[in-house]
């Protein structure tokens, strides 16, 4: 099935920087007491729309996926990657795609944020993209992809939607994957530095869905099996890129610059005390849940 031609829409887009919080944070430390009193959280919308500000920086700061994570979306899926018909929803800056592409993925990408399509078209120009939301998808019901994924995605659609959806363009026995770099519940650093940022910052990450997404998906009362993993993985990074990182949040991105800034100057002290060589070693969980699409009836 040939996509539809790229296309803008006028609704918040299906994208997400780590907007995941620790499953159960511990450490926390006292509030500080120097800090104002913050300003009212940015509304879901707003953060939602807010990626296409901060596109090149999520495109050179943000993380991609451990080799294990396409192993485990095979394994549960049952199928391989390679060859497979795969529609990379919210698709971002490209970082799914391009190792989506690299094991042998037929890949066609939807993204509805311009700039962020716009990163994705200069890095990847030969992969088909729509610009669409995961809750209206532009195929045919017998689209026939193999998969379905977000990356970093879902939890900025609704459920009852963009399950179906993805369900109406998968092929019978397809799979809809679902995935999110987390910061790992289990490193006190960076359960201290969630912790440290929410203080300042009102309202920052209560949109996570990770843990919850086998259960809203078993709600939904379609009969589905969601299954789902969790694994662990590392990167090290320069502090500046951890920065970058953490400012293409899209809490950072919706309150702006100036609002960000002396929060991630105030990280940056932080983490010399933890990293004084200037390297962040950043620790991971990677939720994954993979749902089957019942196959056809004989």
């Amino acid at each position: 099935m040939t996509p539809m031609p790229e296309r803008s829409q006028q609704q918040q887009p299906p994208r997400s920087p780590q907007d995941q919080p620790p499953r159960s944070p511990q450490h926390l430390t006292p509030p500080s007491p120097q800090h104002s009193a913050p300003a009212p959280p940015p509304a879901h919308a707003a953060l939602a729309r807010s990626f296409d500000a901060v596109a090149a920086q999520y495109a050179a700061a943000r993380p991609g996926y451990p080799p294990a994570l396409f192993d485990t979306i095979e394994e549960l899926a049952g199928q391989p990657l390679a060859g497979a018909r795969v529609l990379d929803v919210g698709a971002g800056t490209g970082i799914a795609t391009a190792l989506l592409t690299a094991r042998g993925a037929r890949l066609t990408a939807v993204e509805p944020g311009a700039a962020m399509a716009a990163e994705l078209r200069a890095a990847h120009p030969g992969t088909p993209l729509v610009r669409a939301l995961g809750d209206a998808l532009p195929f045919a019901d017998d689209a026939g992809f193999d998969l379905v994924g977000y990356a970093q995605a879902w939890h900025w659609t609704d459920p009852a939607r963009s399950v179906p959806e993805a369900l109406r363009v998968l092929r019978p026995g397809g799979a809809l994957a679902l995935w999110w770099n987390v910061p790992d519940p289990d490193v006190g650093w960076a359960v201290e530095q969630e912790a440290r940022i929410a203080r300042r910052l009102p309202g920052y990450h209560q949109h996570g869905v990770a843990p919850e997404a086998p259960d809203l998906i078993r709600g939904l009362g379609l009969g589905l099996d969601p299954v789902c993993r969790v694994l662990h993985w590392t990167r090290r990074v320069p502090l500046d890129t951890h920065l970058a990182m953490l400012g293409s949040r899209s809490y950072f991105s919706a309150i702006g610059p100036e609002a960000a800034a002396p929060v991630l100057a105030d990280e940056r002290t932080a983490l010399l005390d933890v990293f004084p060589d200037g390297i962040v070693e950043e620790a991971y969980a990677l939720d994954v849940t993979v749902t089957l699409r019942p196959a056809a009836s004989s």
